[in-house]
């Protein structure tokens, strides 16, 4: 039996094997551009390569010259898929001067991804520091356990480097208000950040009314702060600030399917995150954006995007 074509055979099963695996899937769909494509082709070329290598090896197809175009099919599209990689990796930079840290508050443990999620992974990739803070685990909502492990996968998912969650009272967080503040104080004072991400003042929700005013008190003498887009926005809702997100979609999307617990509601789609995103990024004339109501906007911290 030729052994190469059994050599090719086994490493195309393996590669199809290792990139099934759960983790392996979540870091592609984090760290490339058309994630869940790409795993999809590995999956089925390995997998189909690995078939093909073993008839050629010792089914009916054997034969030197089946057996060589096999294996250079197979080298072939190992260096397709690097190159795939390599291009669609996601690698942003920014030079060590201009790195800023970012605060994102949302009042429940799904409220950021689903609002901002895409624009914190690209700050985060783009190598800024992103914090989170959540004053809610979403008790009436869920399972307040399961939820609060869910905000925080998806606060890791986003590259984010801290989260800090409160056991406020969930829809009732207006009657928390001198907390909140406290809360936000307390982050707004270690961390120091140079843009702060909050809920906006033209929402129905009481609870994401109580955190945006509550970010007003406790910022009151921060320069820069963007209010995010919530499903339960109002008409007046008014976007003056808009962020490329074409790159990120899919990091969104990725990162709200983190909160399976909420899986349910109709906001958490794929296609009602993307019709936003393409709504927005319509506006902005791009392919997919996220808007912001500025409360006010340092021309510095502009930079951070």
């Amino acid at each position: 039996m030729p052994w190469s074509s059994v050599i090719s055979a086994a490493l195309s099963l393996s590669a199809a094997l290792v990139f099934a695996l759960p983790s392996q899937r979540k870091h592609l769909k984090r760290r490339f551009r058309r994630g869940s494509q790409l795993i999809a082709v590995l999956v089925v070329g390995s997998i189909v390569l690995a078939m093909v290598n073993l008839l050629v090896a010792s089914g009916p197809w054997q034969s030197e010259p089946l057996r060589e175009m096999a294996i250079q099919v197979t080298l072939v599209f190992a260096f397709g898929m690097a190159i795939f990689a390599i291009t669609n990796q996601i690698v942003p930079v920014v030079p060590q001067s201009q790195q800023r840290v970012v605060l994102a508050i949302g009042a429940h443990p799904d409220d950021l991804e689903i609002a901002c999620g895409a624009t914190l992974a690209k700050l985060a990739d783009t190598g800024h520091e992103v914090h989170v803070l959540v004053m809610s685990n979403g008790a009436v909502g869920g399972d307040e356990a399961v939820r609060e492990n869910e905000a925080m996968r998806g606060a890791r998912f986003m590259g984010a480097k801290s989260m800090v969650t409160h056991s406020l009272p969930d829809t009732k967080l207006s009657d928390s208000t001198n907390e909140m503040v406290q809360a936000i104080e307390e982050r707004v004072t270690v961390l120091n950040p140079d843009l702060i991400f909050t809920h906006s003042e033209h929402d129905q929700h009481q609870d994401h009314h109580a955190v945006h005013f509550a970010t007003l008190r406790a910022a009151r003498r921060h320069s820069s702060i963007l209010c995010f887009e919530s499903p339960s926005v109002t008409r007046k809702f008014n976007p003056a600030v808009f962020i490329d997100v074409a790159d990120y979609i899919g990091v969104k999307v990725h990162a709200v399917a983190q909160h399976a617990d909420q899986k349910g509601k109709p906001y958490m789609t794929e296609e009602n995150l993307k019709g936003i995103a393409a709504f927005r990024g319509n506006q902005a004339k791009t392919k997919y954006a996220e808007g912001f109501e500025p409360v006010r906007l340092l021309g510095s911290a502009i930079g951070v995007f």
